[in-house]
């Protein structure tokens, strides 16, 4: 059950600094509800976890810079049996065919039909001769991982043995791009301005959707989620071949975006920032850290998640920031200082429960994050969990892997 603090309403323990965020966010605007995930935590103007529910407006601030960052998730005809003996250089093989990071590893050059979408013409609208180098960046970057909490994982699932594959990361930086250039513009800025010093704790940027820029970043918000659909389909079917196997079930969702909704009879604009949508029978990915479970689960038809706006967690959320976790970095000399985590710490514990890691920053390890069994037990009036999964093998971008595209 929630509580409601200053008409935000809260699930989980309250985090204050997130709180402070979700209550700036409840005064601007037309708000309908503000609600915080019990995976919330601080973020950039609406906290992660959080989800504004709008009346006629639409946040670039809400949704963010990672735009349409979600997950895609897949059963195979695998069993455990089938890899067990192999999963140390099926780990391997991911690492090397799958780029993490802002380059490429390979030359692979992926195409798509989206590339023929009409609503990049939005790009031609606003920034001329920006448009060419936005989608050069866009074909550059499709397929590719990136950094930060991005992964690719490999997963049995508890009850049956059977084998998952499963994916997170967002638009990259077409979507970092697109999220700049809205900011700018709404601010009266041009395309291709230097973005203003930012406030993690500033009010949120809003749009009319009825504007012509509101319509403008809805369509290429929504370009850039089929993006993010496109990248994931892409890294899972390269998986998918690599353990030689077949998806026979496919769960796929975003968890940074703006949706046009109807609730009690009405249209509103969702803008869920690190929560997955959760309407009654549909389901989600949620993923812990690399020392824990993960779980599909569907959306129940109850009261509570009505007023949930039909949404809750993304994952697990996070205890401790990155740089408390892995220390400062110095990006001339590369080297860190300062760090509650080691990185002995963290392999022993990733030994310990049974994973093959490849990659990854103690900023990442599974002592920055809450359990993600007891995050879902604040939301079990909303959801079923029909898959409990254990990783197998995790993989992530380099502890010292520089992407500004990170979520």
């Amino acid at each position: 059950m929630y509580q409601t603090i200053q008409n935000v309403r809260v699930w989980g323990t309250p985090l204050e600094n997130a709180v402070s965020q979700a209550v700036t966010c409840a005064k601007h605007g037309n708000v309908v509800q503000v609600l915080l995930m019990a995976d919330h935590h601080k973020g950039y103007s609406q906290p992660v976890g959080g989800v504004v529910v709008y009346d006629g407006q639409i946040s670039p601030s809400g949704v963010g810079y990672d735009i349409a960052c979600g997950n895609k998730a897949v059963r195979t005809n695998l069993l455990y049996d089938d890899i067990k003996d192999k999963i140390g250089s099926i780990m391997d093989e991911v690492a090397k065919r799958i780029s993490f990071g802002v380059g490429r590893v390979n030359n692979e050059k992926v195409e798509h039909e989206l590339f023929d979408d009409e609503d990049w013409y939005v790009y031609k609208q606003i920034g001329n001769n920006e448009h060419d180098s936005l989608q050069a960046l866009a074909r550059k970057q499709l397929g590719t991982v990136g950094s930060g909490n991005h992964f690719v994982d490999i997963f049995v699932e508890e009850s049956t043995g059977a084998v998952w594959i499963a994916n997170h990361f967002g638009s990259r930086g077409f979507g970092h791009k697109t999220a700049s250039v809205f900011l700018n513009l709404a601010q009266g800025k041009k395309f291709s301005d230097k973005a203003a010093g930012e406030s993690m704790d500033q009010a949120p940027t809003l749009l009319d959707l009825d504007s012509e820029l509101g319509d403008m970043y809805f369509r290429a918000m929504t370009l850039a989620g089929k993006y993010a659909y496109a990248g994931r389909d892409y890294v899972i079917s390269q998986v998918l071949s690599i353990v030689g196997a077949e998806s026979t079930f496919e769960v796929h969702n975003h968890h940074n975006f703006a949706w046009k909704e109807i609730h009690g009879g009405k249209e509103y604009v969702v803008v869920r920032k690190g929560a997955t949508p959760s309407q009654p029978g549909q389901w989600g990915f949620i993923g812990g850290s690399m020392g824990d479970i993960s779980v599909i689960v569907r959306g129940k038809d109850s009261p509570e998640n009505r007023d949930a706006f039909y949404s809750t967690v993304h994952g697990a959320g996070r205890i401790m920031s990155r740089t408390e976790a892995a220390g400062k970095m110095n990006w001339k000399t590369r080297t860190r200082s300062g760090g509650k985590i080691t990185t002995a710490q963290m392999r022993e514990a990733i030994q310990a429960f049974g994973v093959e890691l490849r990659g990854a920053g103690t900023d990442e390890s599974p002592f920055v994050y809450k359990r993600l069994q007891e995050v879902l037990e604040a939301h079990q009036e909303t959801l079923e969990i029909m898959h409990v999964l254990k990783p197998i093998g995790v993989c992530m971008a380099g502890a010292d892997e520089f992407d500004p595209y990170k979520d």
